[in-house]
């Protein structure tokens, strides 16, 4: 489960002409760069959502990449989030999430992870947001040789957001699921710039890392993009 604070610096300007129950978030589609267990270049695309009713904040994330070598396919991996926070006071909230990610080259046919806990807005300003959660959760494993790795977890995380100037904002979102089965890692480091009107240019690095990968793997993956976002 990841929180989508990435993209609200684009999508701030739309969503202030939407109506108060509306939808804002947004697309994103660019080059990729990957070391790992794959050794890429490609196309990736991302949509991000978000909707704020009342004291509720959800959100949803998709991803999608894929690159083929003639015949043969040499990187696909889908990822989905939801996640559901709901805000006790100003600063305190209780969330809940479920991710499902798809990865040909992790070693793992699928992984699922769901869960529940405690967010607390540490900094909470117009142009900084720093936001920590802690929480209990449950994640489901099947290897690519059929092996299952079912078990409960603990899921930390902290979310940092940015605004360093109109034109310009940045994140970093780090989390880690740990499980006695495998600790699995992630940080997300972002910096996008406005364009103009709703489109910005994004610069991220994404780093993934799993204490005890299925055989034949590594334990870190690493993302490098340039992406174009289109905010709404």
């Amino acid at each position: 489960m990841t929180a989508a604070s990435s993209w609200q610096a684009v999508a701030q300007d739309s969503k202030d002409e939407k109506p108060a129950d509306g939808w804002s978030g947004e697309g994103e589609l660019g080059y990729v760069n990957t070391t790992g267990n794959t050794e890429t270049q490609h196309l990736n695309a991302k949509l991000g959502l978000k909707k704020e009713v009342a004291r509720w904040l959800h959100e949803v994330r998709f991803e999608a990449g894929n690159q083929k070598d003639g015949s043969a396919t040499t990187a696909e991996r889908y990822y989905a989030a939801a996640k559901s926070d709901y805000a006790f006071t100003e600063r305190d909230y209780g969330y809940a999430g479920a991710d499902y990610e798809d990865d040909r080259f992790s070693g793992y046919d699928y992984r699922t992870n769901v869960g529940l806990g405690y967010g607390r807005r540490v900094v909470n300003t117009e142009t900084l947001k720093l936001n920590l959660e802690i929480g209990p959760g449950y994640r489901w494993s099947e290897l690519d040789n059929g092996d299952e790795q079912n078990e409960a977890t603990l899921r930390l995380a902290g979310n940092l957001g940015w605004t360093i100037s109109d034109n310009a904002s940045f994140t970093q979102e780090l989390s880690a699921i740990i499980g006695d089965e495998n600790t699995a890692s992630r940080s997300f480091t972002a910096l996008t710039t406005k364009i103009n009107g709703n489109f910005a240019l994004r610069l991220s690095y994404l780093l993934t890392h799993n204490s005890d990968p299925p055989p034949d793997t590594k334990n870190t993956d690493t993302e490098t993009a340039v992406t174009l976002v289109y905010g709404f």
